[in-house]
């Protein structure tokens, strides 16, 4: 029953959502450390984990994870969904160009950040502190933004940044590369492809991913951390902030 069918797919690709936060929420807050930090704060990624690890313990290595595992599901499901909607506006056919793909990928990521926006929003605010004893748990984070900036500039900051910056290029970038990675498997080894290149496929696709949108990932981490709202037009922030990122690191 095609029903059931999606509800395996939902149920599946949540597990593997939350499995994947788990296996790599360290390196995220590692990557997250290292857009945020002040200046000089750290030597490079090694000295952050190092950092972290002898300063924190182990499991500040896992800040912020509460925040995507909760809302993992929520995220898969409405990124699934669009990205079979957005495939069928795209084009009637049932296989689509690689074009298509990217462009169908793009509409996704566009609808995705929805709810990817406030999971990252408070995730990022959870690994931006450094074990101080005035760091606060993720609910008084919750409460804090809610109640300073209200939802538009508090749990949705940095929505525009998310959505027309990032997980458009992210998810045209990543769904591209996952089907030319399997059509190139399935015209060796057939539709029914083995699992290790299903796993290559998918990791074909996260490396576009975030080559596609690391420097815009960087962009919105510190705007989603600041302590005041961006003000101004979206593309004047993001501008903003890549002359200021540019004026304090280079490139």
């Amino acid at each position: 029953m095609p029903y059931l069918s999606t509800v395996n797919d939902l149920v599946a690709g949540s597990v593997a959502g939350a499995a994947q936060v788990m296996v790599g929420q360290p390196l995220d807050t590692v990557k997250t450390r290292a857009q945020i930090a002040p200046k000089g704060m750290f030597k490079g990624p090694m000295d952050i984990l190092a950092q972290t690890v002898r300063k924190e313990g182990f499991f500040a290595l896992y800040k912020g994870m509460a925040s995507p595992l909760l809302g993992i599901a929520g995220v898969n499901s409405l990124l699934f969904a669009s990205y079979v909607y957005s495939k069928r506006i795209v084009s009637p056919f049932p296989q689509l160009s690689l074009k298509e793909i990217a462009l169908a990928g793009g509409m996704a990521g566009a609808a995705n950040a929805i709810l990817a926006s406030p999971v990252e929003m408070f995730k990022v605010r959870m690994q931006g502190q450094y074990g101080a004893a005035t760091d606060k748990k993720l609910r008084d984070v919750a409460k804090e933004m809610w109640r300073d900036w209200g939802f538009r500039k508090g749990v949705m900051r940095g929505y525009w940044v998310v959505t027309v910056a990032r997980e458009i290029p992210a998810y045209a970038g990543f769904y591209t590369a996952f089907e030319l990675s399997k059509r190139t498997f399935q015209s060796k080894y057939g539709e029914q492809l083995p699992v290790w290149a299903l796993l290559t496929s998918g990791s074909t696709g996260g490396i576009a991913y975030w080559l596609s949108s690391y420097p815009l990932d960087v962009i919105k981490s510190r705007v989603q951390l600041r302590q005041v709202p961006p003000t101004g037009k979206p593309w004047q922030y993001i501008n903003n902030e890549i002359r200021m990122i540019i004026a304090e690191s280079g490139m």
